[in-house]
């Protein structure tokens, strides 16, 4: 093992590193939704806002659900 690398650095490489996945997995989550709501042929928050559509509702949480375990199986 590199001298450099003694438990204080890894222990700071782990961090930034987690740090990195992290902002790595939200912007990839954030932009998965914001193309969601692009490619909808309709207003995603009027028809959950306004409209009550519970149907919507569930199928955008399963698609949230779906992606954030995709992320985390990729990031891991």
């Amino acid at each position: 093992m590199p001298e450099w690398l003694n438990h204080q650095n890894l222990r700071l490489v782990i961090i930034i590193e987690t740090i990195l996945y992290a902002s790595l997995g939200v912007t990839i989550f954030g932009i998965a939704i914001w193309l969601m709501a692009k490619l909808a042929p309709f207003s995603i928050r009027k028809e959950i806002e306004e409209d009550q559509n519970t149907s919507l509702g569930i199928i955008m949480g399963s698609v949230i659900i779906g992606i954030a375990i995709i992320l985390a199986a990729v990031l891991k």
